[in-house]
C-alpha cells in the first residue's frame, strides 16, 4: 500500500512519512494529496513537522508508471484537489518544515526538500535535479525559484543542466543542508532540532515564515513596511506578553 503515513506525539512534533518503499518512495497524485491533507491535519495541532522517506529512501520523485496512465496535456498541472497553492503547500504550511533525508531524493523528491525549512541529511543522503534527462524542468518549481535562493544561482544551474548527484557532504559544503549525521541518529537529530523550536512562539513562527517567504518578491521598502505591520501585531499578543514576563521570572515561557 502506498500512502505518506502521519503521526504526531505529546511535544507536539509530527512525522510525515512518504511510504511507498517498493518504488523508493516514489509519489503518486493520490499520495501527493495525501501528504498535502496531513500537511493541513498537522497545521492544525503540532507545534513543528519532520518530513521523512520510509526505509532506505527519501522519495525517487514522481511514479512514472503512475504518471504514464495520465495524458500530456493533464499532467503537472495541479493535484485534483489541492490548488490553492499550486505544488507549494509545504512552503505555504505555518509550521517549521524539517526534511529529514534518510537516502536518494530525487526529481520531486528533491523538489520536496527545497520547499522545507530546514535540511538534516543522512550521510546516505544525495539529491538530483534530473528533470533535463526527461526533458522537463523541475515540477514543482522549486528548482527554478526556491534552489537558486538557497545555494546561489551557479550551484543550481549547474545541479539543473547536469542531472548530477550532490551528495550529502557537497551539499553541506554549499549550505544546502544544515548538518549531517549518521543513518541511526537520523530521527534523533530531528527531533532534537524541532524541541529546539518548541521554546519559540508559535505565531512568531508562523509570522517569521510568512514574512520570510513573502520577502523575497517584495522590494526593501514593501518588506519593511510589512515587517512593521507585523511587529506591531506581536507586541499586543499574549505570546509577546507571556515572553516577557517568563523573562522577568527567569524561567522558560509557556507557550
Amino acid at each position: 500500500m502506498t500512502s505518506t503515513d502521519y503521526q504526531c506525539d505529546n511535544d507536539g512534533i509530527a512525522t510525515i512519512t512518504i511510504n511507498n518503499p517498493r518504488r523508493r518512495n516514489a509519489m503518486t497524485y493520490p499520495m501527493i494529496e495525501e501528504l498535502y491533507d496531513n500537511l493541513t491535519h498537522a497545521s492544525q495541532e503540532a507545534r513543528v513537522i519532520i518530513l521523512t522517506g520510509a526505509e532506505d529512501a527519501f522519495c525517487a520523485g514522481i511514479d512514472l508508471n503512475f504518471l504514464s496512465e495520465i495524458p500530456p496535456e493533464d499532467r503537472g498541472i495541479k493535484v485534483p484537489t489541492h490548488d490553492e497553492h499550486g505544488w507549494w503547500n509545504i512552503t505555504s504550511c505555518p509550521l517549521p518544515v524539517i526534511a529529514a533525508v534518510n537516502g536518494p531524493a530525487v526529481g520531486m523528491g528533491a523538489e520536496w526538500t527545497s520547499h522545507c525549512d530546514i535540511r538534516i541529511a543522512s550521510t546516505n543522503a544525495r539529491f538530483a535535479w534530473n528533470f533535463a534527462h526527461r526533458g522537463l524542468i523541475p515540477d514543482t518549481g522549486a528548482g527554478t525559484w526556491l534552489l537558486p535562493r538557497q545555494i546561489g544561482i551557479q550551484n543550481a544551474l549547474r545541479l539543473l543542466y547536469s542531472g548530477d548527484w550532490l551528495d550529502a557532504s557537497s551539499a553541506l559544503e554549499i549550505g544546502y543542508v544544515a548538518e549531517i549525521v549518521d543513518p541511526d541518529q537520523l530521527m534523533t537529530a530531528a527531533v532534537a532540532e524541532a524541541k529546539k523550536y518548541l521554546l519559540g512562539s508559535p505565531s512568531s513562527h508562523k509570522l517569521a515564515k510568512k514574512l520570510l517567504y513573502e520577502g523575497l518578491h517584495l522590494s526593501v521598502s514593501e518588506h519593511q513596511e510589512s515587517s512593521r505591520r507585523t511587529l506591531l501585531e506581536c507586541f499586543q499578543s499574549e505570546e509577546h506578553q507571556e515572553g516577557v514576563q517568563a523573562f522577568n521570572e527567569g524561567r522558560l515561557p509557556n507557550f
